[in-house]
């Protein structure tokens, strides 16, 4: 079984037991998260699609950490003109541990 939930505005497809990277959360490691943004779920090939979101499908998960993903360099040039530009960036993420889909 498997649901597609919105989590800060990204779409993201869980699965019980499963460990995901989400955008920065506001909940302290260890704690529990309950979504109820859930868009699509599929049980035993049964799909089930909201309009926009199901009733009464909640997802479970437990915060295990946060972290910061990998950095991505941003190099703008233009040729010929003298331009570079270099940039960098990490990204501030949540580990998040599917517990229960219900």
């Amino acid at each position: 079984m498997y649901a597609v939930v919105d989590i800060a505005g990204q779409q993201f497809r869980a699965e019980q037991g499963k460990k995901i990277f989400v955008h920065r959360l506001q909940a302290e490691a260890g704690s529990s998260l309950t979504f109820d943004k859930v868009l699509l779920t599929d049980h035993e090939s049964v799909v089930n699609v909201g309009t926009p979101y199901l009733d009464g499908v909640l997802v479970k998960a437990t915060v295990l950490g946060h972290l910061k993903g990998d950095k991505v360099i941003v190099f703008k040039k233009r040729r010929r003109k003298g331009y570079e530009k270099k940039n960098g960036h990490r990204q501030f993420l949540t580990q998040i541990h599917i517990d229960e889909i219900a």
